[in-house]
């Protein structure tokens, strides 16, 4: 019962990778294929609040890698910072409410599946060290890092990957409470 199955693959196939392959660079035409597959996710009023950050040097590479210090993260050949820039976020209206954290959260998940797609994996990572983010890379005030992805080609074998997830079941709720 899969109407999408190219999409349910990928879907599927995605995973919090924490095991990259160090002697395999990733290109900047893949790296790109990724971001410009975030550039398209969906905002309200098409505002966009989003920004990526890529570490290039040693000593952005190093401040990823102190503000997350896992072993595992040093494996990685790319890391990206995906920033909310508040200074264009949509407010609800009936309560003001900042969705910036909503729509970075979709462009991320654009990102994961694009890069996915290209062969590549990903973690989303979100407990760091914001102020060591904030500092090395001189970010605004108006841009908030809300996650790292480390991106690039996995080690490990795809049945090794997958955590079990809730049923349908578990998930889903008719009606009211």
């Amino acid at each position: 019962m899969n109407a999408y199955p190219q999409l349910y693959k990928i879907t599927a196939d995605r995973y919090s990778c924490r095991g990259y392959d160090t002697t395999r660079p990733v290109s900047e035409e893949m790296l790109m294929a990724a971001l410009d597959l975030a550039r398209l996710a969906p905002s309200a009023v098409n505002r966009q609040p989003w920004m990526f950050v890529i570490a290039e040097t040693e000593a952005e590479r190093e401040a990823v890698c102190k503000a997350y210090p896992r072993e595992w993260i040093k494996t990685a050949p790319v890391y990206i910072v995906a920033c909310g820039d508040h200074s264009q976020a949509w407010h609800r209206g009936a309560d003001g409410k900042d969705h910036t954290d909503i729509y970075v959260a979709i462009a991320v998940s654009h990102l994961c599946l694009g890069a996915t797609s290209l062969g590549l994996a990903t973690c989303w990572v979100c407990n760091f060290d914001t102020g060591i983010i904030r500092e090395t890379f001189r970010l605004p005030d108006s841009l908030e890092p809300i996650a790292i992805i480390p991106l690039g080609y996995p080690i490990e074998a795809p049945s090794e990957r997958h955590p079990l997830r809730k049923s349908l079941d578990e998930i889903v709720h008719k009606g009211a409470y």
